[in-house]
């Protein structure tokens, strides 16, 4: 089942935080939504869902208008926002039998399903627990259960992992595969390790616009510029990198830079010169391989 997003636009008072959005997400595709913090990755996920309404353009699912047909989409959407709801003083299977009665699930059906997300969210061994008594990492599988209690055709999760430490991340990343198999699932984050590791297409928006879509493979193959880390024990003055062959640089802490630019051999030749008329101490040059960080920098910087 697939999504087509055309020409979303979206204004909060003056502000305008989508500007004539447009993309596709298809099944057994997991989509990266991309973006910094504040582009509009929420706001879009919230008019998929139809939380929000646009004040242009239009979602179809299958070729239903969202906002049209909001009652009939809504059973075919499984939704985990950004600040996943759960009711703290519930248990969990008292928690999801609740969630299914909204969707008029009930009986033995209901009772089936209930089993069935817990397993496959690794729920069953906290069972007897208060859902406010769980670890983030649990709250979080919570509410992945709840988005597909009702066996949804799509799978929206927005910033699902935000928060998680090393072990909940993987456990969480998991999970994500396991239901993204036969579900078009849509994944929005800020966090470039974890597109690479769970999508196939990637949607790149900055400041409310598309700046880049493509299969993530074909995204990082297009990337002409290579990104240069160079490391001393002084911290380096903007004006000594006058005239070097470079694109832009950032400062991740004093003394060390990173640099993008088309000609990596030539830049390092350049820093190596600068290194020895200013008698610094170098630490480390090295040139990291093509990533979607790197991409991801380039098309977010302005």
């Amino acid at each position: 089942m697939s999504i087509s997003i055309h020409q979303l636009s979206k204004r909060f008072g003056h502000q305008e935080v989508l500007k004539e959005v447009s993309f596709q997400a298809n099944p057994g595709q997991v989509l990266g939504f991309l973006g910094p913090n504040g582009a509009g990755k929420s706001t879009t996920m919230k008019i998929l869902t139809g939380y929000l309404t646009a004040d242009a353009g239009e979602v179809l699912i299958n070729g239903i208008a969202v906002n049209k047909h909001q009652r009939e989409v809504s059973k075919l959407i499984g939704y985990l926002p950004e600040h996943n709801p759960l009711y703290p003083d519930m248990y969990i299977a008292e928690f999801l039998s609740f969630m299914g009665g909204l969707y008029q699930m009930k009986g033995q059906f209901l009772k089936e399903r209930i089993q069935k997300v817990m397993e496959q969210c690794g729920l069953m061994a906290e069972r007897g627990k208060k859902i406010g008594l769980l670890s983030k990492g649990y709250k979080q599988r919570v509410g992945l259960a709840k988005s597909l209690l009702h066996e949804p055709e799509i799978i929206i999760l927005d910033e699902p992992t935000s928060g998680l430490d090393p072990n909940q991340l993987s456990e969480i990343r998991q999970l994500i595969r396991q239901v993204s198999k036969d579900k078009t699932l849509i994944l929005s984050t800020h966090i470039m390790q974890e597109v690479e590791a769970l999508c196939d297409k990637v949607v790149i928006i900055h400041k409310g616009r598309i700046v880049a879509q493509d299969l993530l493979k074909h995204l990082k193959s297009t990337q002409d510029d290579s990104q240069l880390i160079f490391e001393t024990e002084e911290e380096i003055q903007p004006d000594w990198l006058e005239g070097m062959a470079y694109s832009h640089f950032a400062h991740s802490k004093p003394g060390r830079m990173e640099f993008v630019c088309k000609d990596p051999k030539k830049l390092r030749q350049e820093l190596l010169g600068m290194v020895q008329r200013r008698n610094l101490n170098l630490i480390s040059i090295r040139q990291e391989e093509k990533n979607l960080e790197s991409v991801f920098y380039r098309l977010t910087q302005n």
